[in-house]
Protein backbone atom coordinates (compact mmCIF):
# COMPACT_ATOMS: atom_id res chain seq x y z
CA UNK A 1 0.00 0.00 0.00
CA UNK A 2 1.39 3.54 -0.92
CA UNK A 3 0.54 6.27 1.04
CA UNK A 4 0.25 10.25 -0.57
CA UNK A 5 -0.36 13.57 0.85
CA UNK A 6 -2.52 15.89 0.17
CA UNK A 7 -0.40 19.18 -0.36
CA UNK A 8 -2.03 22.68 0.55
CA UNK A 9 -2.36 24.85 -3.17
CA UNK A 10 -4.76 27.15 -1.36
CA UNK A 11 -4.71 29.43 1.95
CA UNK A 12 -3.04 32.49 3.27
CA UNK A 13 -0.07 30.38 3.84
CA UNK A 14 0.15 28.98 0.41
CA UNK A 15 3.00 30.50 -2.34
CA UNK A 16 5.76 29.02 -4.44
CA UNK A 17 7.92 28.56 -1.76
CA UNK A 18 5.82 26.88 0.43
CA UNK A 19 4.83 24.62 -2.30
CA UNK A 20 8.11 23.52 -3.20
CA UNK A 21 8.73 23.13 0.28
CA UNK A 22 5.82 20.90 0.67
CA UNK A 23 7.19 18.56 -2.52
CA UNK A 24 10.48 18.16 -0.97
CA UNK A 25 9.46 16.98 2.33
CA UNK A 26 7.12 14.67 1.34
CA UNK A 27 9.47 13.55 -1.00
CA UNK A 28 12.64 13.06 1.34
CA UNK A 29 10.45 11.74 3.67
CA UNK A 30 9.79 9.28 1.84
CA UNK A 31 5.85 9.54 0.47
CA UNK A 32 4.63 7.68 -2.79
CA UNK A 33 2.89 10.73 -3.58
CA UNK A 34 1.21 14.01 -3.59
CA UNK A 35 -2.38 15.75 -4.63
CA UNK A 36 -3.89 19.29 -4.94
CA UNK A 37 -6.68 20.19 -4.96
CA UNK A 38 -9.18 22.58 -7.54
CA UNK A 39 -11.25 25.49 -7.70
CA UNK A 40 -11.57 27.98 -10.83
CA UNK A 41 -13.98 30.77 -9.28
CA UNK A 42 -13.96 30.51 -5.68
CA UNK A 43 -17.28 31.97 -4.49
CA UNK A 44 -18.22 32.73 -0.99
CA UNK A 45 -19.05 29.95 -0.28
CA UNK A 46 -15.67 27.96 -1.47
CA UNK A 47 -13.96 30.81 -0.21
CA UNK A 48 -15.20 30.23 3.72
CA UNK A 49 -13.54 26.32 3.24
CA UNK A 50 -10.79 27.10 0.99
CA UNK A 51 -9.75 30.43 1.16
CA UNK A 52 -7.49 32.79 -1.56
CA UNK A 53 -5.12 31.90 -3.49
CA UNK A 54 -5.53 29.26 -4.80
CA UNK A 55 -2.76 27.85 -6.85
CA UNK A 56 -4.27 26.32 -10.14
CA UNK A 57 -3.73 22.51 -10.27
CA UNK A 58 -2.20 22.09 -13.53
CA UNK A 59 -0.18 24.78 -13.44
CA UNK A 60 1.31 23.90 -10.32
CA UNK A 61 1.81 20.22 -10.78
CA UNK A 62 3.49 20.79 -14.06
CA UNK A 63 6.09 23.09 -12.18
CA UNK A 64 6.21 19.95 -9.40
CA UNK A 65 7.21 18.34 -11.59
CA UNK A 66 10.57 19.96 -12.87
CA UNK A 67 11.14 19.52 -9.14
CA UNK A 68 11.04 16.27 -7.89
CA UNK A 69 12.20 13.08 -9.28
CA UNK A 70 10.24 10.12 -7.64
CA UNK A 71 6.64 10.95 -5.89
CA UNK A 72 3.55 10.29 -8.34
CA UNK A 73 1.85 13.91 -9.00
CA UNK A 74 -2.54 14.21 -8.76
CA UNK A 75 -5.23 15.86 -8.51
CA UNK A 76 -7.77 15.24 -5.40
CA UNK A 77 -9.95 16.23 -7.32
CA UNK A 78 -10.51 17.89 -11.02
CA UNK A 79 -13.80 19.60 -10.70
CA UNK A 80 -15.00 17.64 -14.78
CA UNK A 81 -17.53 19.97 -15.43
CA UNK A 82 -15.48 23.18 -15.28
CA UNK A 83 -13.50 23.13 -17.86
CA UNK A 84 -13.62 21.70 -21.56
CA UNK A 85 -12.90 18.31 -22.11
CA UNK A 86 -10.46 19.02 -24.54
CA UNK A 87 -8.31 21.06 -22.55
CA UNK A 88 -8.27 19.02 -19.64
CA UNK A 89 -6.80 16.26 -21.61
CA UNK A 90 -4.59 18.39 -22.94
CA UNK A 91 -3.43 19.60 -19.66
CA UNK A 92 -3.40 16.29 -18.01
CA UNK A 93 -1.59 14.90 -20.56
CA UNK A 94 1.21 17.86 -20.42
CA UNK A 95 1.54 17.03 -16.74
CA UNK A 96 1.91 13.57 -17.31
CA UNK A 97 4.62 13.57 -20.32
CA UNK A 98 6.59 16.67 -18.06
CA UNK A 99 6.60 14.37 -14.94
CA UNK A 100 8.13 11.32 -16.97
CA UNK A 101 4.60 9.25 -16.62
CA UNK A 102 3.75 10.27 -12.92
CA UNK A 103 0.49 11.92 -13.03
CA UNK A 104 -2.72 10.96 -11.47
CA UNK A 105 -6.37 12.13 -12.45
CA UNK A 106 -8.65 12.30 -9.71
CA UNK A 107 -11.77 13.59 -10.80
CA UNK A 108 -15.20 15.01 -9.22
CA UNK A 109 -18.50 16.34 -9.67
CA UNK A 110 -18.08 19.09 -7.45
CA UNK A 111 -20.43 20.55 -4.74
CA UNK A 112 -20.84 24.57 -4.73
CA UNK A 113 -23.72 25.60 -6.56
CA UNK A 114 -22.52 28.95 -6.48
CA UNK A 115 -19.38 27.96 -8.17
CA UNK A 116 -21.00 26.47 -10.94
CA UNK A 117 -23.08 29.28 -11.31
CA UNK A 118 -20.32 31.25 -11.85
CA UNK A 119 -18.96 29.26 -14.17
CA UNK A 120 -22.07 29.43 -16.40
CA UNK A 121 -22.34 25.35 -16.17
CA UNK A 122 -25.56 23.61 -14.92
CA UNK A 123 -25.53 22.29 -10.85
CA UNK A 124 -28.31 19.68 -11.67
CA UNK A 125 -26.32 18.32 -14.21
CA UNK A 126 -23.30 18.30 -13.36
CA UNK A 127 -23.32 14.05 -12.74
CA UNK A 128 -24.56 13.64 -16.82
CA UNK A 129 -21.80 15.99 -17.75
CA UNK A 130 -19.03 14.57 -15.76
CA UNK A 131 -19.87 10.68 -17.74
CA UNK A 132 -19.96 12.50 -20.84
CA UNK A 133 -16.33 14.40 -19.99
CA UNK A 134 -14.67 11.48 -18.72
CA UNK A 135 -15.91 9.61 -22.18
CA UNK A 136 -14.50 12.02 -24.09
CA UNK A 137 -11.00 12.74 -22.57
CA UNK A 138 -10.45 8.85 -22.56
CA UNK A 139 -11.35 8.96 -26.04
CA UNK A 140 -8.67 11.85 -26.15
CA UNK A 141 -6.07 10.29 -24.29
CA UNK A 142 -5.82 6.20 -26.44
CA UNK A 143 -6.15 8.19 -30.24
CA UNK A 144 -4.22 10.50 -31.91
CA UNK A 145 -7.10 11.76 -33.32
CA UNK A 146 -10.25 11.70 -31.99
CA UNK A 147 -13.51 12.16 -32.20
CA UNK A 148 -16.42 12.19 -30.04
CA UNK A 149 -20.60 12.95 -29.90
CA UNK A 150 -22.35 13.03 -26.58
CA UNK A 151 -24.97 14.93 -25.12
CA UNK A 152 -22.80 17.77 -23.75
CA UNK A 153 -20.11 17.57 -26.03
CA UNK A 154 -19.13 16.90 -29.79
CA UNK A 155 -15.75 17.54 -31.91
CA UNK A 156 -14.47 15.79 -34.82
CA UNK A 157 -10.71 14.78 -35.66
CA UNK A 158 -9.09 16.63 -32.88
CA UNK A 159 -5.22 16.10 -32.75
CA UNK A 160 -4.52 15.31 -29.11
CA UNK A 161 -1.04 15.57 -28.90
CA UNK A 162 1.19 15.33 -26.68
CA UNK A 163 -0.43 11.51 -25.29
CA UNK A 164 0.00 10.55 -21.71
CA UNK A 165 3.09 8.64 -21.20
CA UNK A 166 1.17 6.12 -19.64
CA UNK A 167 -0.70 3.57 -21.44
CA UNK A 168 -3.19 3.49 -21.75
CA UNK A 169 -3.79 6.64 -19.81
CA UNK A 170 -2.86 7.97 -16.77
CA UNK A 171 -4.72 6.57 -13.58
CA UNK A 172 -8.30 7.57 -13.25
CA UNK A 173 -9.41 8.10 -9.55
CA UNK A 174 -13.37 8.71 -9.46
CA UNK A 175 -13.76 10.53 -6.05
CA UNK A 176 -17.29 10.58 -4.20
CA UNK A 177 -19.32 8.01 -2.07
CA UNK A 178 -22.56 7.76 -3.22
CA UNK A 179 -24.14 5.46 -5.63
CA UNK A 180 -23.90 7.73 -8.41
CA UNK A 181 -19.98 8.36 -8.05
CA UNK A 182 -19.47 4.57 -7.60
CA UNK A 183 -21.22 4.17 -10.74
CA UNK A 184 -18.66 6.57 -12.22
CA UNK A 185 -16.22 4.78 -10.78
CA UNK A 186 -16.72 1.52 -12.11
CA UNK A 187 -17.92 2.60 -15.89
CA UNK A 188 -14.84 5.28 -16.13
CA UNK A 189 -12.32 4.89 -13.32
CA UNK A 190 -9.08 2.55 -12.49
CA UNK A 191 -9.84 3.59 -8.95
CA UNK A 192 -12.16 4.61 -6.19
CA UNK A 193 -11.46 7.66 -4.43
CA UNK A 194 -13.79 8.67 -1.26
CA UNK A 195 -13.20 10.83 1.40
CA UNK A 196 -13.23 11.15 4.98
CA UNK A 197 -14.89 7.56 5.38
CA UNK A 198 -15.21 5.95 8.79
CA UNK A 199 -13.52 2.52 9.02
CA UNK A 200 -17.21 1.06 9.57
CA UNK A 201 -18.65 2.44 6.99
CA UNK A 202 -16.30 1.44 3.98
CA UNK A 203 -15.90 -2.13 5.20
CA UNK A 204 -19.91 -2.81 5.32
CA UNK A 205 -21.06 -0.27 3.78
CA UNK A 206 -18.61 1.33 0.92
CA UNK A 207 -17.18 -1.61 -0.45
CA UNK A 208 -20.26 -4.28 -0.89
CA UNK A 209 -22.14 -1.69 -2.61
CA UNK A 210 -18.82 -0.84 -4.98
CA UNK A 211 -18.20 -4.85 -5.61
CA UNK A 212 -22.23 -4.73 -6.29
CA UNK A 213 -22.34 -1.93 -8.90
CA UNK A 214 -19.76 -3.66 -10.61
CA UNK A 215 -21.23 -7.14 -10.82
CA UNK A 216 -24.37 -5.19 -11.95
CA UNK A 217 -22.34 -3.48 -14.66
CA UNK A 218 -20.45 -6.98 -15.58
CA UNK A 219 -16.92 -5.14 -14.65
CA UNK A 220 -13.85 -5.13 -12.39
CA UNK A 221 -13.82 -3.81 -9.21
CA UNK A 222 -11.77 -0.45 -9.03
CA UNK A 223 -9.20 -0.15 -6.69
CA UNK A 224 -9.50 1.40 -3.52
CA UNK A 225 -7.63 4.56 -2.79
CA UNK A 226 -8.71 6.70 -0.29
CA UNK A 227 -8.38 9.91 0.99
CA UNK A 228 -8.26 10.17 4.96
CA UNK A 229 -8.45 13.22 7.53
CA UNK A 230 -5.49 13.31 9.55
CA UNK A 231 -5.59 14.83 13.00
CA UNK A 232 -3.60 13.85 15.53
CA UNK A 233 -4.53 13.59 19.68
CA UNK A 234 -2.79 12.65 22.46
CA UNK A 235 -6.15 10.96 23.94
CA UNK A 236 -8.06 8.24 21.66
CA UNK A 237 -11.77 9.08 20.54
CA UNK A 238 -14.41 7.12 20.59
CA UNK A 239 -14.04 4.51 17.81
CA UNK A 240 -17.97 5.13 16.80
CA UNK A 241 -16.96 9.33 16.63
CA UNK A 242 -14.14 9.42 14.63
CA UNK A 243 -13.03 9.68 10.78
CA UNK A 244 -10.20 7.38 9.54
CA UNK A 245 -7.01 9.03 10.56
CA UNK A 246 -8.32 10.67 13.44
CA UNK A 247 -6.38 9.88 16.94
CA UNK A 248 -3.65 8.74 18.84
CA UNK A 249 -0.89 7.40 17.13
CA UNK A 250 -1.92 3.79 17.48
CA UNK A 251 -5.14 4.51 16.02
CA UNK A 252 -3.92 5.94 13.30
CA UNK A 253 -1.76 2.89 12.82
CA UNK A 254 -4.69 0.73 13.44
CA UNK A 255 -6.44 2.27 10.62
CA UNK A 256 -3.77 2.23 7.93
CA UNK A 257 -3.46 -1.42 8.68
CA UNK A 258 -7.01 -1.99 8.54
CA UNK A 259 -7.17 0.03 5.06
CA UNK A 260 -4.30 -2.63 3.92
CA UNK A 261 -6.31 -5.49 4.72
CA UNK A 262 -9.25 -4.33 3.00
CA UNK A 263 -6.90 -3.96 -0.18
CA UNK A 264 -6.28 -0.16 -0.36
CA UNK A 265 -3.95 0.22 -3.10
CA UNK A 266 -2.71 4.02 -1.87
CA UNK A 267 -4.34 6.21 1.22
CA UNK A 268 -4.13 9.49 0.66
CA UNK A 269 -3.44 11.84 3.84
CA UNK A 270 -5.43 14.77 4.20
CA UNK A 271 -3.59 17.46 6.55
CA UNK A 272 -5.93 20.36 5.85
CA UNK A 273 -7.95 20.55 9.34
CA UNK A 274 -10.91 22.71 9.77
CA UNK A 275 -9.72 26.22 10.66
CA UNK A 276 -8.68 27.62 7.32
CA UNK A 277 -6.99 30.36 8.89
CA UNK A 278 -4.61 27.54 9.96
CA UNK A 279 -2.94 27.21 6.76
CA UNK A 280 -1.05 30.12 7.65
CA UNK A 281 1.59 28.35 8.94
CA UNK A 282 2.55 25.19 7.13
CA UNK A 283 5.25 24.43 10.02
CA UNK A 284 2.80 22.50 12.45
CA UNK A 285 1.60 19.99 9.46
CA UNK A 286 5.40 19.62 8.38
CA UNK A 287 5.94 18.33 11.52
CA UNK A 288 3.37 16.00 11.85
CA UNK A 289 3.95 14.29 8.70
CA UNK A 290 7.66 13.69 9.86
CA UNK A 291 6.09 12.17 12.80
CA UNK A 292 3.95 9.59 10.77
CA UNK A 293 6.63 8.56 8.46
CA UNK A 294 8.47 7.72 11.53
CA UNK A 295 6.54 6.25 13.97
CA UNK A 296 3.71 4.79 11.83
CA UNK A 297 5.26 4.14 8.37
CA UNK A 298 8.04 2.24 6.78
CA UNK A 299 8.02 4.35 3.70
CA UNK A 300 11.23 2.55 2.00
CA UNK A 301 9.59 -0.99 2.41
CA UNK A 302 5.62 0.33 1.86
CA UNK A 303 4.79 -1.64 5.17
CA UNK A 304 3.16 -0.18 8.58
CA UNK A 305 5.67 -0.07 11.79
Amino acid sequence: MKVGVNLLNWGPGVSPDALARWAALVEALGYHLVMISDHVAPTPDVAAKYPAPIYDPFTTLGWLAGTTRTIELGTTVIILPYRHPVQTARVAATVDRLSGGRFIFGVGVGWSQLEFEALGVPFARRGAISNDYLAAIKKLWTSDVASHTGPFVSFRDVHTGPRPLRSPHPPIWVGGASDAAMRRAVRYGDAWHPNRVRMNWLRDIGLPRISAIAAAEGKPVPALCPRIRVQLTESPLPDDQRLAGQGTLDQMRKDLEGLESLGAAYVLLDSAGDDPQATRDHEPVWRMLATLAEKVLDLSQQTLR
